[in-house]
């Protein structure tokens, strides 16, 4: 693909168009309530609930917002399998992971829009409920955007960042945002708290594959100072284009589908004032909502002529292939910083892309290296916080096959010397076992025993495992 396809929704959806069952255009109008979860239910995948399986991209082209408003188009499933989100970028997943760290490593900084080539954007009023924003239970505590990604600056710093956050639509210009504490759009909302002013944003709906997965890296990948827009340029082969907003004094990515312009404000409000209800997670369960967050003043809307607005469901494939791949290109670069004979990473989807983790080595050469892979996965668990179980397995088995990955626990680990249980560490609150309700080893919400399981064969024992491999006549 070319470096424009991969900064641009549409002509990576064009490019989909040739390759069977990966695009499904539904013509039939159905409501953003409800309606577009429920007709993608069956393709959303684990963890969404059964009977459920990974399956294509569904473009619904007339979803009818709550507001009342005219149809608009809603996109939903395009990252649904690992090997259609590596196909976007013209690579396969096994190396993609490869193509984010070199993309950190060589950013290649955003441009100014050059004029006339941009697309143009109309205007609209900064009316939520006119856009097909999609409810997907009836518990949530209203329509969410959770695929809108959040361009901001550091009025300390000056250092852009672009983040996806979970959002929730409290009125007709007003969203409340969820943001992960101690990551960067926290930091310069409050370096902007701290001078009394509010924190100009553009909030991206329908990014480029390039761009919406530099987004998703986790800090730990990329580091402070470090502009995502400037990762993905390099991901995607050219550079961003930046144009002005229309409503605020902000930068915005030209091709989005929509750009929704506000202020992030300091007053908090609670996420639902009617319940104690979010909306799904990417582990699988319902989310809780929030008593107090920040919310945007929206102060404008731009959109393509036909924009097509963008969104994940809840739980399912897509948030764990997007969450992924960062976390990957992070393992590989945390094990190559400690000479570790790692050959791949798969963040499985099933731990919503972050808390399992498949390691596989290289074959090993020494009865060393028995110790090292142990020790070595041992640190994946230590140092990142959101890994809760690791999975090494050798060269030998395909990591994208369960089947594959339970056969190698089945006959190459032994419970008592290949499992290695680190007590009491510190995980992630939404998985609901990692309380002190669920066990008395935990001795607060949000910390976890981790497991290592050791399913590679022991160098002395090797030429007892080798896998036959038929014979061609």
């Amino acid at each position: 693909m070319t470096g424009r396809r991969l900064a641009d929704l549409r002509t990576a959806l064009a490019g989909l168009d040739p390759m069977p069952g990966e695009l499904v255009r539904d013509r039939e109008e159905v409501p953003a309530r409800f309606g577009v979860s429920a007709r993608y239910a069956k393709w959303a995948g684990t963890p969404a609930p059964p009977p459920t399986g990974p399956g294509p991209a569904v473009l619904f082209e007339r979803v009818r917002p709550s507001g009342g408003a005219a149809s608009r188009a809603v996109l939903i499933g395009l990252y649904g399998t690992r090997r259609r989100a590596a196909a976007l970028l013209g690579t396969t997943p096994a190396e993609l992971p490869h193509r984010i760290l070199d993309a950190v490593t060589a950013p290649v900084p955003p441009v100014r829009g050059r004029g006339g080539r941009e697309p143009a954007r109309t205007l609209l009023a900064p009316d939520l409920t006119a856009l097909p924003v999609p409810v997907l239970t009836d518990r949530d505590a209203g329509p969410y955007l959770t695929l809108g990604a959040v361009l901001a600056t550091d009025p300390d710093t000056g250092v852009r960042n672009l983040s996806v956050h979970r959002m929730c639509v409290q009125g007709s210009d007003r969203l409340s945002i969820w943001m992960v504490p101690g990551r960067d759009l926290e930091a310069a909302h409050l370096a902007a708290c701290r001078r009394g002013e509010s924190l100009p944003v553009a909030i991206h709906v329908g990014l480029g594959p390039a761009v919406l997965l530099s987004s998703c890296c986790p800090t730990s990948l990329v580091p402070a100072g470090v502009d995502e827009l400037a990762v993905a340029g390099a991901l995607g082969g050219a550079p961003v284009e930046l144009t002005d907003c229309r409503t605020v004094a902000a930068e915005c990515i030209a091709h989005a589908e929509y750009v929704i312009e506000g202020e992030l404000e300091g007053e908090l409000a609670p996420e639902n004032p009617q319940g104690p209800h979010a909306t799904p997670e990417f582990l699988g369960y319902q989310g809780r909502a929030h008593p107090g967050l920040p919310t945007v003043r929206v102060t404008g809307i731009t959109a393509r002529d036909g924009a097509i607005f963008q969104t994940v469901s809840g739980p399912g494939h897509e948030q764990s292939v997007l969450l992924g791949f960062g976390m990957e290109a992070a393992v590989l670069a945390r094990l190559r910083e400690l000479d570790a004979p790692v050959k791949a990473v798969h963040c499985h989807t099933a731990g919503g892309g972050q808390l399992m983790v498949v390691l596989q080595w290289r074959a090993k050469r020494s009865p060393a290296d028995d110790e090292t892979v142990r020790k070595a996965a041992e640190s994946v668990l230590e140092e990142f916080r959101m890994a809760k179980l690791a999975v090494s397995v050798d060269e030998d088995v395909d990591v994208e096959s369960d089947a594959d990955l339970w056969w190698a626990m089945t006959t190459r680990l032994q419970a008592d010397r290949d499992v290695a249980v680190l007590p009491d560490r510190l995980g992630f609150p939404l998985d609901p076992t990692q309380s002190p309700a669920y066990s008395p080893t935990v001795t607060a919400d949000g910390r976890t025993a981790k497991a290592h399981f050791d399913c590679t064969v022991p160098h002395a024992l090797r030429d007892r495992f080798h896998r036959p491999r038929f014979t061609e006549p």
